[in-house]
């Protein structure tokens, strides 16, 4: 997020001859240096240990949120040489050994490192720690065995504390974190067309402003900046209405410690602002993040700041005048065409708006099918260039629409055939969207994406799927419609394996490269899917992979990290987020950003500092740069904005992924 690094450059220090009674000393140093290597020589001809010369370094990884009950699990030692003869133990509390065995055949090297697997049987509820002796020496941080609730409960907590303390607005929650509301001024925001950029990212020109003003406040801050963007909001919204539909229990009004009810409310209500469904406006964006290339105005990206410094920020200094008053875009003339993938995915959270909020808040669902009615028909089923995600492009390149379009008509789907429908609705037969969703599945299964992704912000159909499949089912299984769903069912296979596939044998069994991009919200999709593809075929093929897949984002990695703050012993202290670096703490203690997920693993760290940002980690250095390696790099440092920086939408899958572990299958639809 901050703009270039600084670079420092260090001087070469002079060097200075010692005086003659320092170079005798030297000498007779050095003399005994070469007395010392020969008897050592002279020890190892012996055939006498010499462990301490050439000890091996030795890591043990584990998932450090704990291991189901009544299953299997797996441990990774790392060890800076190949070895041979070493053995583990499973120790309980008491220090008792519960199981123990020789560590086998090594899976692979990571960067420095060989990689062995350690798998241990079922054991009872509990407290444990992996220990390894023999040829190495490790122990594992402490882990809980116990019930999927027991282990993942607090983390999906903490997953909507994220939310709680992203939130923009006066309707913010008071934490350690927050004491002020910000971007009030939001609430009478000018509306400017959308801006041009040459090949830098640069605004060419002014902004040109359409008269109008509309009320923004409120929403959730994009990630560790402060801008608002219907994109990722219209993800997250997507994912987090499906959570509380689904597991009630576990994301809705019978979960006692995550209900994320009114969270998903709060980003509605945002999104509503965004669609003036009167005039058939949308507008997709709040803020700037780049800079003019003409113009003395900064963006949001060039300070670093407290959100409620914003309104009054520098007075009337016209430099800030976009950091003050936020400009909105707006995406085309009143009742123009829509970009798919914003108008399928807007379609689906105000669908699910209906289904989840139509007993409660029956005016408000209302309107919300009334929108997603008219939204899906705006679509724009033939775009030419690049899509519309956020100005820039190139902050969410998104290329994918047909799945955002089979999930809007999926969730349409499921908003009529309820009946009891409001009049003036566009359509009230169900089989309309059905056949839709059904058209627009074939068109994504047979196009040019197919299997290059698995799901996350840039490709829903790991989800959209999975919908699409029960609505078919709750439909009686209707004739001619463009898919079955046997190909929906291979599809996601299809999408695992190839993901599987393009990991290259990784000694840690991930299924996602750690060199890509996005790699935790990837990981959490892909557990997500494993479930999916588990329920709707009864065929558990990867049952072990999606335990293994989240532990590996919980501990059980190269770097022996959880990328979830907040999650384990050991997870990011500095992610790149203004509030958490400036009001939290920078070493792991209270406050932090509970269930912040970040970045993850990528192909290299990033640098750059602003002005009052705040040193992190403190003393420098980077502590995982020797556990980097097979082109993954993870650095967890405030201006590494690649690999620590969280975002509403990396979190989102990792809240889905909790809750279908807790819950095990989902209640809310056929």
């Amino acid at each position: 997020m901050p703009g270039a690094a600084r670079r420092n450059g260090i001087g070469r220090q002079g060097v200075v001859m010692p005086s003659k009674p320092l170079l005798h000393r030297a000498l007779q140093l050095r003399r005994f240096v070469e007395l010392g290597k020969r008897a050592l020589w002279a020890l190892l001809l012996m055939g006498m240990p010499l462990a301490q010369a050439h000890a091996a370094r030795a890591y043990l990884r584990v998932n450090q949120l704990g291991y189901e009950s009544g299953h299997g699990a797996r441990a990774y030692l790392m060890t800076s040489t190949a070895i041979k003869g070493a053995e583990f133990s499973l120790l309980d509390a008491s220090g008792k050994a519960v199981a123990c065995g020789q560590v086998g055949a090594t899976s692979g090297v990571f960067g420095s490192f060989h990689v062995y697997p350690i798998d241990f049987p079922a054991v009872r509820a509990g407290t444990y720690t992996v220990e390894v002796k023999g040829a190495v020496k490790a122990t594992s941080p402490a882990f809980l065995v116990g019930t999927p609730a027991e282990l993942y409960g607090a983390a999906l907590a903490r997953s909507r504390s994220f939310y709680q303390n992203e939130r923009d607005g006066k309707n913010f929650i008071p934490s350690p974190l927050r004491t002020a509301a910000g971007h009030l001024n939001d609430a009478t925001a000018a509306v400017f067309e959308s801006p041009r950029f040459d090949h830098d990212d640069l605004i060419l020109g002014a902004l040109k402003p359409t008269g109008a003003t509309i009320d923004a406040e409120g929403g959730w801050w994009d990630a560790g900046d402060y801008l608002k963007f219907v994109q990722t909001h219209s993800y997250t919204v997507a994912l987090m209405l499906i959570g509380v539909r689904d597991f009630p229990e576990q994301m809705g009004r019978l979960s006692a410690e995550a209900d994320f009810s009114e969270e998903a409310m709060f980003g509605l209500r945002w999104l509503d602002r965004m669609w003036d469904d009167r005039t058939a406006t949308l507008y997709y964006q709040v803020g700037i993040g780049t800079d003019f290339k003409s113009y003395d105005s900064l963006s949001d990206h060039d300070i670093w700041r407290l959100p409620q410094d914003d309104d009054t920020y520098a007075g009337s200094d016209p430099t800030f005048q976009y950091i003050r008053h936020r400009p909105v875009f707006v995406a085309g003339a009143a009742g123009s065409k829509i970009s798919p993938n914003l108008a399928g995915r807007l379609a689906a959270d105000f669908a699910e708006c209906f289904q989840v909020y139509r007993e409660s808040h029956p005016a408000f669902a209302t309107r919300c099918l009334v929108s997603a009615e008219h939204i899906f028909d705006l679509a724009d089923t033939s775009p030419k260039g690049d899509l519309l995600t956020t100005a820039p492009f190139d902050f969410y390149p998104e290329n994918e629409w047909r799945d955002d379009l089979e999930l809007g008509a999926t969730e349409l789907y499921f908003a009529l055939r309820g009946g009891d429908l409001p009049p003036g609705l566009p359509h009230t037969s169900p089989m309309f969207y059905l056949k839709a969703a059904a058209n627009w599945a074939h068109a994504y299964i047979t196009g040019p994406n197919d299997q290059t992704d698995t799901l996350n912000l840039y490709d829903v159909s790991g989800l959209a799927h999975f919908e699409l499949f029960r609505a078919i089912r709750a439909a009686g299984y209707p004739d001619g419609l463009a898919v079955k769903q046997g190909e929906l069912t291979a599809d996601i296979k299809n999408q695992i394996l190839a993901s599987v596939d393009s990991t290259g044998n990784d000694p840690f069994g991930f299924g996602w490269p750690w060199s890509s991009y996005d790699t935790v919200s990837h990981g959490a999709g892909l557990s997500v899917m494993a479930q999916e593809y588990a329920y709707i075929t009864g065929d558990r093929e990867y049952a072990i992979d999606a335990r293994r897949w989240l532990g590996n984002l919980s501990g059980a990695s190269p770097w022996g990290v959880t990328f979830t703050i907040g999650d384990g012993s050991a997870f990011p202290n500095c992610p790149q987020h203004q509030v958490a670096n400036l009001a939290g703490s920078l070493n792991g203690g209270s406050p932090v950003l509970d269930g912040a997920v970040v970045e993850g693993p990528t192909d290299s760290a990033t640098a750059g500092r602003l002005d009052f940002m705040q040193a992190c980690p403190t003393g420098g250095g980077n502590v995982y740069k020797k556990f980097n390696g097979n082109g993954a790099v993870y650095k967890d440092n405030v201006q590494s904005y690649s690999t620590d920086e969280p975002a509403i939408d990396l979190s989102s899958t990792s809240f889905l992924m909790y809750a279908w572990r807790i819950a095990g299958t989902p209640r809310g639809t056929p």
